[in-house]
């Protein structure tokens, strides 16, 4: 009997279920040990419809393209000219976003300004306040303004060339951020005013307002703490991008950050960052919209963040409509997050070079999401900044090289037309013609 069951058909394997996959067995099994939830930084890792889906159709016989190397193609913005005396003016189209001094070292804020001003563009606080180097360091800074308050104090408001009220981030829209013990060093409670060595939480919506209304009062307040000299940013998370763009702008906004979900964050729930919000793709053309309707596209300028990594996702946010990107994750990578050169320490934290994500543990062998002395001690801020300022450099001219080859002038003057979709997710959410059509789903008039 034994050899005849050895001897029949070979036995099929079974399926592994697409629904129950080795990862979320993984992560049940975690889940049942340790009663915790978890946390992780980055931004999200599931496949999103973005940049990629999209392709620029460039200048033939009914187009004149520019010549590369005789023909200037402009890559300055000024952001902030609706209410403030002075405006910020940028050599280039990419900014830094906020990441804070507790999340990042001293030395990886300091490497961020160096590459800013060398690029000609700024940089931004972050949660945790203002660090002299990053001041001292940053031609133009940035001051985001957020619900925990940490840091925040009215000397500092006077010394930033803009403030960025922060309502929200397109990792955890309707979320606030985590700190932990390890990462409080003394530095950091004494400018949070917090204890050393304990978690901390931050408020995910501001103490003292509850809506547009409120946030126009707080505004105005600003305005009058800064003479109304610097322009007055306010960021939302990718959610509601058209509602909360026109309500920002009616607030009296200078500038709208708009983050998608592709945005990074220091640390939170992995649950927050892979389901809530939506792709960044999805949510530029909405808050164009409302610019529009409110007769205030390129009046209040649009900054949009969240996966911007090459000179092409650049150049295509401003064909969408965007003014400017903001860049978070792709600037400490620049400045040596994840090098493969700290690859057997990334193995020892149970990790990978490029997936090492951890960054709220305080032990990051490039000294970047770190404030353990001896690991911050590993990254040099000249040499890091000057990293930023190449990749900065190659970013605005690929930008500039697909805006000739599109016969612009100005890498603002691209537009939706200099584009196609190559998916239908893709063109539905930046409503692009699908390539080979003048069709989008969801166009207006087609009736599907």
């Amino acid at each position: 009997m034994s050899d005849q069951i050895q001897s029949g058909p070979p036995r099929t394997l079974p399926i592994m279920s697409n629904t129950f996959t080795p990862e979320v067995n993984a992560e049940i099994r975690r889940a049942a040990a340790t009663g915790l939830y978890d946390m992780r930084g980055g931004g999200a890792k599931r496949k999103l419809p973005h940049f990629d889906d999209l392709l620029f159709l460039g200048a033939s016989m009914s187009r004149y393209p520019l010549e590369g190397y005789r023909e200037r193609c402009d890559t300055s913005v000024t952001l902030g000219t609706r209410f403030a005396k002075n405006p910020i003016e940028l050599k280039i189209p990419i900014t830094i976003a906020g990441m804070s001094f507790g999340a990042l070292s001293a030395q990886a804020k300091e490497a961020l300004g160096r590459g800013a001003t060398l690029a000609g563009t700024s940089t931004t606080t972050g949660d945790g306040g203002m660090t002299a180097e990053e001041r001292g360091h940053s031609d133009k800074l940035v001051y985001q303004y957020l619900p925990s308050r940490y840091g925040m104090n009215p000397d500092d408001l006077r010394k930033a060339d803009a403030i960025e009220v922060v309502v929200g981030q397109g990792a955890k829209p309707g979320g606030g951020g985590m700190l932990l013990g390890q990462k409080i060093s003394a530095r950091v409670a004494d400018m949070r005013d917090l204890p050393t060595g304990i978690d901390q939480r931050s408020a995910c919506r501001h103490p003292d307002w509850t809506g547009p209304d409120d946030l126009e009062i707080k505004i105005l307040e600003l305005r009058e703490i800064t003479g109304w000299r610097v322009p007055i940013y306010v960021k939302v998370g990718g959610a509601r991008p058209f509602f909360d763009t026109a309500l920002a702008v009616k607030a009296g906004a200078d500038v709208i950050v708009l983050d998608g979900m592709q945005g990074g964050t220091a640390a939170t729930q992995d649950v927050f960052i892979e389901n809530v919000g939506q792709p960044t793709l999805a949510c530029i053309r909405q808050a164009v919209a409302a610019l529009e309707d409110l007769g205030m596209h390129r009046k209040v300028q649009l900054v949009v963040s969240g996966g911007i990594r090459t000179g092409a996702d650049v150049a295509k946010a401003l064909a969408l409509g965007a003014d400017a990107v903001s860049i978070g994750t792709a600037a400490m990578i620049a400045i040596g997050d994840n090098d493969p050169k700290w690859e057997a320490e990334y193995q020892k934290l149970g990790s990978t070079a490029g997936a090492y994500d951890d960054w709220h543990e305080g032990q990051d062998p490039a000294g970047i999401t770190t404030q353990d002395p001896e690991l911050a001690a590993r990254l040099d801020p000249v040499k890091g900044g000057r990293r930023l300022n190449n990749y900065l450099k190659v970013m605005t001219l690929e930008a500039q090289t697909l805006a000739r080859a599109c016969g612009k002038s100005h890498v603002l003057n691209l537009e939706p037309e200099d584009l196609c979709a190559v998916t239908m997710e893709a063109a539905a959410m930046a409503q692009i013609p699908l390539a080979g059509t003048n069709w989008w789903p969801g166009k207006p008039g087609t009736g599907y």
